[in-house]
């Protein structure tokens, strides 16, 4: 019962990182029908300027306190993220708005390779410590153990997502995004700016991937240039697992692939004699996946489809 606990804790810690990068692949796709596989990049390079802020501030300030660090690392890297999507999808994904699927999608992932080349080049091809900002002591929950920053991710993921779920169901420009999405042509009739409401979706998405990224790298204590690849693409199986273009569906695929993954990777071991384990744990994420969609391809939420004239 232990480590059932334990396994539930890391699963919902893991799921809450899925669940916000997840969120921002599906109100993408929820409004252009788009795949941005650029996305997890994103979440790289939020990472990546945070680190650099937190070593400019401890060389220019010493002793300065961790949680000053971490507040300061967040509000570098979201403007910065948020500033990168916008310019990825002004130049990269509006161009081709009319143009088959397959070129966006080409698209996408050739973005995700330059993005990738560029951090290489700007900030080296090793893998950096991302420090410790906050207190490493562990907290006890009946026998399993939680840290304050695992702590903080699972809070700053359910605010996240419930401030999302509010702008976009009950504010005038959530009404807009929801308009874009059913038809575009339309809700420019109507006076709404299509291209500032997906250049803003764009830029919302990559807040939450930024705060993800920060997240992460606090919580392993690495940054690489190549740690959204991996990440983007499961948060992507989270939105599909859930219903793509579904922000309930993101959130429950993205929380669900975390508990598969650490209940999988905690007891295939132990049920295989030490033959699977945690190592496999990816493969076990993807086999469920697939599962899924040959029972319900829609996702298990359904897949949000607009209805276009």
């Amino acid at each position: 019962m232990d480590v059932l606990l334990q396994q539930i804790i890391n699963g919902l810690i893991l799921g809450s990182v899925y669940s916000m990068v997840a969120l921002g692949y599906t109100m993408v796709y929820g409004i252009l029908q788009l795949i941005n596989f650029a996305h997890g990049e994103v979440l790289m390079f939020g990472a990546m300027v945070a680190l650099s802020i937190i070593s400019f501030l401890e060389l220019v300030f010493p002793g300065i306190p961790g949680y000053l660090l971490l507040f300061f690392a967040l509000i570098t890297a979201i403007p910065a993220c948020a500033f990168l999507a916008a310019t990825i999808e002004r130049i990269a994904y509006r161009p081709l708005r009319k143009a088959p699927r397959l070129a966006p999608l080409i698209t996408a992932i050739g973005i995700s390779i330059v993005l990738q080349t560029i951090a290489m080049i700007i900030w080296s091809p090793n893998p950096k410590v991302f420090p410790d900002l906050l207190p490493i002591n562990t907290i006890k929950i009946f026998n399993a153990f939680i840290s304050p920053k695992q702590i903080l991710i699972i809070l700053t993921a359910t605010f996240s997502m419930i401030i999302l779920m509010f702008f976009v169901l009950k504010t005038n420009f959530g009404r807009a995004m929801r308009a874009v999405s059913e038809n575009p042509e339309m809700a420019s009739l109507m006076g709404i700016s299509v291209n500032k409401v997906i250049s803003i979706t764009f830029m919302i998405g990559a807040t939450l991937a930024a705060v993800a990224g920060v997240l992460v790298a606090l919580n392993y204590n690495y940054v690489h240039f190549t740690m959204g690849f991996i990440l983007g693409l499961k948060a992507f199986t989270a939105a599909v697992l859930g219903g793509i273009g579904n922000l309930a569906g993101a959130v429950l695929g993205g929380l669900l692939l975390g508990l598969i993954e650490s209940l999988g990777g905690g007891y295939l071991g132990d049920l295989t004699g030490g033959f699977l384990g945690s190592h496999y744990q990816d493969v076990l994420s993807f086999i469920v996946l697939i599962i899924v969609l040959i029972i319900r391809p829609s996702g298990i939420l359904g897949e949000r489809v607009s209805d276009r004239s």
